[in-house]
């Protein structure tokens, strides 16, 4: 928390009120997070998005810094490298970042809740002053290795293998993962291989690799739609040896993991949704003020003013539901429960916030909306991802309905 002590002016704007006798606004430690990732995001990231998009070149000064003000292992404790704050921190926090670029805030999502929040929940002393400590304090960059080309949401399907040594001491990886983020520049790895392809998920098994070490070969980065600047690649093991202690719990272990840490990365993509739906509609709020048409300003027009009624509420909603799965995260761990469904929940409802705001967005900016000229184009692109990524909307309604009713 000391380097984010220094960061600056409270900030009352996405303070909810009470009522009901429930308290809802955010603590001094929230604003003041929410404060300073906003200076930074406004100053050095808005500034520069529009570039790293048409360029998809690696942002890496911009996560540097992030590093250095306690972003990129927000939940992380101080001993670990981290700023030791809760989960709302995160959220906060990563909201700004995703106002400013999507991107970013996926670099910085998948750094805390998909490689940090695994490892910190299921790892060892000495794993975690190994492969959390340089991740969390911004020196380096963690990624999450779960997909595969035959098996997206079939995360079970797996054929990535880990054999065991016949003297115990490594395992030999062989397979390809698909549609790394951060892939092309990681240090760190948590990767998901199958120890037993007959077993199905119950072979799957969870390791911590060191990317820079033989057998972890990078495929050329994805040419994306959106979120251009957060590198993605495949990423083939080719007799990768790893180490026996780097195995991240015990045999078996990896699909419950994987299923547990993607309950917090779903909190992460909720926000990143909640951050474009905002940025699309305070870019319309300014432009419907701005823009004349018939003698008078487009926000003046009913057609428009329901629409930025829509989004308002969608908006909002949306980051209620974020701030309460974050919230029911620590709850729920405390009491040995998964945070499944109100993570899915949130997760489903906010990215289809974004592309209904991002939709909006356009259709009201008219053809400057549709030019690259403005950031609305962008931010369509970037929204439509947070549909697919870490379970597509389908798998959301999946899991929320056996959630619900105890049926498959």
């Amino acid at each position: 928390m000391s380097r984010l002590k220094c960061a600056a002016r409270p900030d009352t704007m996405l303070r909810i009120p009470v009522e009901n006798g429930m308290d809802f606004r955010l603590s001094d430690d929230h604003l003041m997070i929410q404060s300073a990732a906003r200076d930074f995001a406004q100053a050095e990231i808005a500034p520069v998005a529009h570039d790293f998009d048409a360029s998809g070149q690696f942002p890496s000064d911009n996560i540097r810094k992030a590093g250095e003000l306690g972003f990129m292992g927000v939940e992380v404790p101080e001993e670990y490298g981290g700023s030791g704050l809760d989960t709302l921190s995160f959220v906060v926090m990563l909201e700004e970042i995703a106002v400013a670029d999507a991107a970013h805030s996926t670099i910085v999502s998948v750094n805390n809740s998909l490689y940090c929040n695994g490892i910190l929940q299921f790892g060892t002393e000495a794993q975690k002053q190994a492969f959390v400590r340089p991740i969390a304090s911004g020196a380096a960059i963690g990624c999450y290795g779960l997909t595969e080309p035959q098996s997206g949401s079939d995360a079970g399907n797996m054929r990535t293998r880990a054999a065991l040594s016949k003297d115990g001491s490594h395992y030999l990886v062989n397979g390809k993962k698909s549609w790394i983020t951060s892939g092309p520049v990681a240090d760190k790895m948590l990767l998901f291989a199958t120890v037993d392809p007959a077993k199905g998920p119950k072979g799957v098994t969870a390791f911590l690799v060191d990317t820079r070490l033989p057998g972890y070969v990078r495929g050329k980065t994805e040419p994306k739609l959106g979120i251009r600047a957060s590198a993605t690649c495949e990423v083939e093991f080719a007799d990768y040896r790893l180490p026996v202690e780097n195995r991240l719990g015990r045999e078996g272990q990896g699909f419950e993991i994987a299923m547990t840490v993607l309950d917090a990365g779903r909190i992460g993509i909720a926000t990143q949704a909640v951050g474009i739906a905002r940025a699309a509609y305070e870019a319309s709020i300014a432009y419907v003020r701005e823009r004349k048409a018939f003698g008078s300003a487009i926000g003046s027009f009913q057609m428009i003013q329901a629409k930025i009624a829509d989004m308002k509420c969608r908006i909002d909603a949306s980051r209620l539901l974020a701030m309460r799965a974050a919230w029911n995260k620590a709850e729920a761990r405390k009491a040995g429960v998964r945070n499944t469904t109100e993570a899915s929940v949130a997760k489903l409802f906010c990215s289809e916030t974004a592309m209904y705001c991002a939709h909006q967005a356009l259709q009201i900016h008219g053809g400057m909306g549709y030019s690259k000229e403005m950031p609305l184009e962008r931010y369509f692109r970037d929204a439509k991802i947070t549909e697919i990524y870490e379970g597509t909307s389908e798998i959301q309604r999946l899991v929320i309905a056996r959630q619900e009713t105890g049926l498959r």
